[in-house]
């Protein structure tokens, strides 16, 4: 997530995609809005969460993996909560 070669529009751009696929993934639905920050915030919860463990993604393909795995635990912690 530190990569200088990403920046805010691509890291909007990549958090959408990253956070639209998730939510087909989990099958929640979801609409753009939610997508972007699902993406983004997952982004930077799997990065956090995979550096506890000494793995870190770079790039934008870094980005979209950990978008995708942080905003599926979103998710998951989300229908959790409400259940």
């Amino acid at each position: 997530m530190n990569d200088a070669s990403i920046g805010w529009i691509a890291a909007i751009i990549i958090g959408g995609l990253a956070g639209w696929i998730a939510s087909n993934f989990m099958k929640s639905d979801t609409g753009i809005l939610m997508n972007i920050l699902l993406g983004i915030v997952g982004a930077a919860v799997a990065s956090a969460l995979l550096g506890l463990v000494g793995v870190s993604f770079g790039g934008w393909l870094g980005y979209l993996v950990a978008g995708f795995i942080g905003a599926c635990i979103l998710i998951g912690g989300a229908r959790a909560i409400r259940t």
